[in-house]
């Protein structure tokens, strides 16, 4: 049974991670930490959780906190888990981080992340850049498995790799040519209120957002160019819809050779047959953000517009489960040597 650390407990991330480990078979949770809401019981919090998951929420300087745990996720902001991930694994313990802390596995990376990000481009462990791994199972796997330390990737970065890593692996796109077209729901913003995401300000309203420069651009933009074995530049547009969850991302390339709807389809699911949690379908299905709906499911619709020779994929995943929790808890599988698939083979609820 592996013993499971939540730190930062009680936001979208954390309460979707809970929601799924106390359902899992081999793993307990054993602590959680958060800032706010120290001493109350997460079920008084999250009352659907009464009986699944009484835990306390302690503070992180409570002896009790400190209780040693075989994974130890920082479901935090920026710059937390990278001040505390030295110690964790000095104490025998793997991290599990959703921030953009350890999605990057040098300092110059990090350091372009973080300044499109506004934050402090000088990491604060820099020693262990080059030991961590990209937390995209299906394209990381044996990275994963042997990591002290795992950053979670971003929720519209992990639907436009899923998308498009195919494509970019067999050079069927002009890589300075593609565009994504990315729309995710409120929740996608966290926990944290903010004035624009009140209901009256997001009732029947979409916008786009952060046109000069989105953080997860850096991350689409280096898994590609490492699928590719070249650079592959984009250009990427983050639109807020009023959902609560789900993210639909519409992604273009240029095609460098003439192919088929069914040729493409057959090389996706090709690169995929390996990964059961990407599903790939031909243009004509009836897919949305429903059919992935609380579920670690990217479904990948394929199309070809042959008469521009343009490749169009729409991606389609829950941004709260395989655009965070359900990605966690397959790297948190992978890590501890369980299927990957464990805990989550789950369909969505219908309608």
């Amino acid at each position: 049974m592996i013993k499971v650390k939540i730190i930062g407990a009680t936001g979208y991330g954390g309460i979707g991670l809970i929601e799924l480990l106390h359902q899992h078979p081999e793993a307990k949770i054993t602590t959680l930490v958060a800032r706010e809401d120290v001493g109350r019981r997460i079920s008084e919090i999250y009352p659907h959780l009464e009986g699944f998951c009484d835990l306390p929420i302690l503070d992180a300087e409570d002896p009790q906190a400190q209780a040693s745990a075989d994974i130890v996720v920082f479901s935090t902001p920026d710059r937390v888990g990278m001040y505390q991930a030295p110690e964790v694994i000095a104490n025998g313990a793997k991290v599990l981080d959703f921030s953009g802390d350890f999605r990057f596995t040098t300092q110059e990376a990090y350091a372009d992340y973080a300044t499109r990000h506004g934050k402090d481009p000088i990491h604060a462990s820099p020693d262990l850049l080059g030991k961590n791994a990209y937390g995209l199972a299906e394209l990381h796997r044996a990275e994963i498995q042997a990591a002290p330390v795992v950053g979670n990737p971003g929720c519209f970065a992990c639907s436009c790799i899923l998308g498009l890593s195919p494509a970019a692996k067999a050079k069927l796109f002009d890589p300075m040519s593609v565009i994504c077209d990315c729309k995710t729901g409120v929740s996608g913003a966290g926990k944290k209120l903010a004035a624009t995401f009140h209901y009256p300000a997001r009732y029947e309203n979409m916008n786009a957002y952060k046109l000069a420069g989105h953080q997860h651009v850096c991350e689409v933009e280096r898994e590609l160019s490492l699928q590719y074995g070249q650079e592959v530049r984009i250009t990427f547009t983050a639109h807020v819809v009023p959902l609560c969850r789900g993210i639909m991302s519409t992604l273009y390339g240029q095609m460098t050779q003439p192919m088929t709807e069914d040729e493409v389809v057959a090389l996706y699911k090709d690169f995929y047959k390996d990964s059961p949690f990407v599903r790939v379908y031909g243009s004509k299905a009836a897919i949305g953000t429903h059919c992935v709906s609380r579920t670690n499911y990217c479904n990948l619709v394929v199309s070809v517009d042959e008469r521009v020779n343009r490749l169009r994929i729409v991606s389609y995943i829950d941004n709260l489960m395989k655009g965070q929790a359900g990605s966690a808890l397959q790297n948190i599988n992978l890590m501890a040597g369980l299927p990957e698939t464990m805990g989550l083979m789950r369909s969505g609820m219908y309608p």
